[in-house]
């Protein structure tokens, strides 16, 4: 791997504080071509597969009733803790309009993301408060005639809503609240079927015109369309040119997957997570191993460092997590256990408790004297009262540990508060 492109992993990783690709030598146009293009195959891909959720349909409101478990694979990294209601948007035809219930103290957020997948709005308890209200999601060039209008940069979007579940008998009270959640729009066709990223670089390219022409690039990405017009603009391209910066882009990715930059044991997300201007590779990256996140002020991930210091543990002993009595945050906090696929994603993984998570809310955790808390994992039970404590892990092969905070406070936010590392025990 060559410094240029070490430089483009390195700003995707947070290494280095200016945005991939926006200084260096002439980039090679198909790889970056390829990392521009990733969200938009992501985002049609992941609307693929919820279309074929029996009842599903563009424009149409779904709710999830039940958490995320070892079967949930539409989405990469779910989330134990929330319930999720989704829509893809057509806005082609005019605005939608969503109406939002009262939902009191209980956290819920509702992120309108673009195909780029940036946030373009989160609505939710932090910037909406819990007393409800209506709003309308607007395309672009549309006039806004509906109240609270909401400007989406894309004729097509993503509605995420996600509704906080205290327990298992909480899970009524939940689903009264989703039902509150109503869009209203127009009815809209399905969209057509689009290469996936694994696909050959032709038809991966092909696909990537196709959704341009219907989600245009902001005019802010004027520069980078250029560089690569020959791949993403009209006309013939090189095939061989084509695979030779498909695969430079696939090894820089699977790359960055296994050496991001962690401190004290955490790798923690950069300040424009979720609305990633011209960061186009860091974009990339999150579509590929986290599609949906949420800004930082709403939401920050942390991805525990492993045993080799790459992201992934693999061991077949106990680990242990320790927590102070109480984290720097307004909203709720968990624990998360994947299972790492080939391809770089994370599922949660099968487990004798069907615990897929520890958090606030996980009944029966044992305390120190002191408030503080230790989290036992490993792939077998580690006895006594650890067991209480403990997050099962995969019975074979590697492993991955996401802690999610919600509505972090400043000393999070800013770095002055870390967590302590995961050890082995």
């Amino acid at each position: 791997m060559n410094r240029r492109q070490l430089m483009l992993t390195a700003g995707a990783l947070g290494l280095v504080g200016t945005p991939a690709l926006a200084a260096g030598a002439d980039p090679d146009a198909a790889r970056d071509a390829w990392f521009y293009a990733l969200p938009l195959i992501e985002m049609a891909t992941t609307r693929a597969r919820v279309l074929k959720t029996p009842g599903a349909a563009v424009n149409k409101l779904n709710h999830g009733r039940v958490l995320s478990d070892h079967t949930a694979r539409a989405v990469t990294t779910p989330n134990n803790d929330t319930l999720y209601s989704i829509a893809f948007l057509d806005l082609s035809q005019g605005p939608a309009t969503l109406t939002v219930p009262a939902t009191g103290a209980r956290y819920w957020s509702a992120a309108v993301m673009d195909m780029f997948t940036n946030n373009n709005a989160v609505l939710g308890l932090r910037t909406v408060g819990g007393e409800g209200g209506t709003f309308t999601l607007v395309g672009p060039g549309q006039a806004a005639r509906g109240p609270n209008p909401v400007r989406v940069a894309t004729p097509h979007a993503w509605l995420l809503i996600r509704t906080l579940v205290a327990d298992a008998a909480d899970l009524p009270a939940a689903h009264k609240v989703q039902d509150g959640f109503v869009l209203t729009a127009a009815k809209a066709a399905a969209p057509p079927a689009y290469a996936a990223r694994d696909a050959d670089p032709a038809a991966y390219f092909a696909a990537a015109r196709q959704l341009l022409a219907a989600d245009p690039a902001p005019a802010s990405d004027l520069r980078i369309l250029r560089r690569t017009s020959a791949f993403l603009g009209a006309g013939p391209f090189d095939a061989d040119l084509a695979k030779a910066g498909a695969d430079k882009a696939q090894l820089i990715t699977k790359f960055a997957l296994g050496r991001q930059s962690f401190v004290q044991g955490w790798a923690y997300p950069r300040a424009n997570l979720g609305d990633y201007g011209q960061d186009y590779i860091y974009r990339a990256i999150v579509a590929l191993a986290g599609l949906g996140a949420l800004p930082v002020a709403e939401a920050m991930y942390m991805k525990a460092a492993g045993d080799n210091g790459a992201g992934l543990f693999d061991g077949d002993g106990l680990y242990r997590l320790s927590l102070p009595a109480q984290l720097p945050l307004d909203g709720f906090w968990s624990l998360s256990m994947y299972e790492a696929t080939a391809d770089g994603q994370y599922f949660f993984t099968d487990n004798p408790l069907d615990r897929y998570a520890i958090g606030d809310r996980t009944a029966g955790l044992k305390r120190e004297a002191d408030g503080s808390l230790n989290l036992w994992i490993g792939r077998t039970d580690p006895g006594g009262e650890r067991s209480a404590n403990w997050l099962p892990a995969p019975k074979a092969g590697p492993f991955a540990l996401y802690l999610r905070t919600y509505l972090p406070k400043p000393e999070l936010l800013d770095g002055r508060f870390r967590f302590k590392a995961v050890e082995k025990v």
